[in-house]
């Protein structure tokens, strides 16, 4: 236990801590606090902005607040840059980074002497919003990232295949964790006048990769009843997020982003069906927290989805047009006890590997072997 206790690991390329939205935010948070209960000192750098109040440690975890160059493309890779460089200067073991943007900074810590591991996350350059110089900014990172970080890290077999594939170069596959609830009060629903398995749900953000405008198309164009309703914006005022939110009305419901986590629980916990329409990436956090809280899921046939729902047992799968869509709403409108069977067994598609704990310990040895070398 003691040499735990003198491992320092630098946490770097989300939002912060404690802040959590988005996956790599969950991430940082269930590592980052499992690690410190097991004696690592753990530092995290936050996005100055984003945090009005800054204590220096929040639940024993160091909170670094570095700047950005506040614009849509600079905000996320100028803080990483300024972290990276505070971290190099620092007693760190080891220098964690999120998100295969960041590819290139490997580099400085490589300078420094440094040892680093970075997980690389979906296929940033594939996304319809990284049009032109941004999806080969993020293709070359991806690549810069294989050759600059000492450690990759996948969150899945099929991404593991494909950095195989298109570097040559293989990674470490630690998934990403969720924690099965059961018992989610359907009180929060009032406030939106909905009731338990009237809805289908979408949760993620509008994006062209997610689909939810193919989802809505396909919902409004079958026989529901229900109501379609959609958690989830874009980070920044966007032409199609504004165009796909034309279609609020009587059948779809707009929500804009949840934060509060109980009223998220509630609006998974009592859909009729959860629609997954993510089609570049690897372990997706909203639909591991469809399986947690006992969802049927519709998704799209991905590789990335198959395996999630281990080919096809935990969910059932549309192609990607609307009559596709239509058609799946109708048939698990007709099946109701084949979607009741699927919600029934959703908590089991979270095998030990999505456990949060089992990633704790994954990651630990791997910071470990980096911090001896």
């Amino acid at each position: 236990m003691g040499a735990e206790k003198l491992l320092k690991v630098a946490i770097m390329g989300a939002k912060g801590y404690p802040y959590v939205y988005g996956g790599y935010d969950t991430l940082v948070k269930e590592l980052g606090e499992r690690l410190q209960a097991r004696g690592v000192h753990i530092r995290v750098y936050n996005h100055r902005n984003l945090f009005r109040s800054r204590p220096k440690f929040v639940n024993g975890i160091e909170c670094i607040y570095t700047p950005a160059i506040e614009t849509k493309s600079l905000t996320q890779l100028s803080h990483t840059f300024f972290s990276m460089l505070h971290a190099c200067f620092s007693d760190v073991d080891v220098i964690f980074v999120v998100n295969s943007g960041n590819g290139p900074f490997g580099l400085l810590a490589r300078v420094f002497g440094k040892p680093t591991a970075i997980n690389v996350d979906g296929l940033e350059w594939l996304r319809p919003k990284w049009k032109g110089w941004g999806a080969r900014y993020f293709r070359w990172a991806s690549k810069m990232a294989t050759q600059s970080f000492d450690q990759i890290i996948n969150d899945s077999d099929e991404m593991r295949r494909v950095y195989l594939e298109l570097f040559n170069k293989d990674s470490v596959v630690i998934a990403y964790g969720a924690t099965p609830k059961e018992d989610i009060s359907p009180e929060p629903l009032r406030s939106w006048n909905l009731s338990s398995r009237e809805y289908y749900l979408i949760v993620g953000r509008l994006i062209p990769d997610n689909n939810a405008d193919l989802i809505i198309s396909g919902f409004l164009k079958s026989k529901s009843k229900k109501t379609l309703v959609v958690v989830g914006d874009a980070h920044f005022s966007d032409p199609w997020a504004q165009q796909v939110k034309t279609a609020d009305g009587e059948r779809v419901l707009f929500t804009g982003y949840v934060r509060d986590q109980l009223v998220l629980a509630s609006l998974y916990s009592h859909c009729y069906a959860y629609f997954h329409g993510h089609e570049f990436g690897g372990t997706n956090p909203a639909m591991l927290k469809a399986l947690g809280y006992g969802c049927a899921i519709l998704a799209l046939n991905t590789p990335f989805n198959q395996e999630m729902l281990q080919n096809g047992a935990h969910g059932w799968y549309f192609e990607k047009t609307e009559d596709q869509v239509k058609n799946l709403v109708e048939k698990a409108e007709t099946e109701a006890l084949k979607i009741d069977a699927l919600r029934k067994t959703a908590r089991q598609g979270l095998t030990e590997k999505y456990s949060w704990d089992r990633v704790a310990e994954q990651y630990l040895e791997v910071f470990h072997r980096l911090a001896k070398k």
